[in-house]
């Protein structure tokens, strides 16, 4: 097992291997009610017309805006290193994939 320790409050961490491996996830969906957030992160597969969520977050109003800062945060410290960070086209509902050309 491994653990990390935020030094500014002193908070320990752990982090399992199968945790640290992450989970991949190309969409997300997001809900909402007075009381929390709840964003399901989900895998599109190509070909596939049925996707599986992978994972569901819940959370506070609160702790929901927080997050929502942080990965603003990060995005901008992000953008000063690598560049901006293309939106491409507007999501229409389907995930399109391409396949490269030619045998295998």
């Amino acid at each position: 097992m491994q653990e990390q320790q935020n030094h500014d409050e002193g908070l320990n961490i752990e982090l399992d291997e199968q945790t640290a491996e992450g989970i991949y996830s190309n969409l997300v969906m997001i809900a909402h009610s007075p009381e929390e957030f709840i964003l399901d992160f989900i895998r599109m597969m190509p070909g596939v017309s049925k996707a599986k969520v992978k994972s569901r977050i819940i959370m506070t109003p609160q702790h929901a805006k927080r997050f929502l800062s942080a990965v603003e945060e990060n995005i901008e410290k992000y953008e000063s290193v690598y560049g901006p960070i293309s939106e491409g086209h507007q999501f229409d509902g389907e995930i399109h994939f391409q396949f490269p050309g030619g045998e295998a």
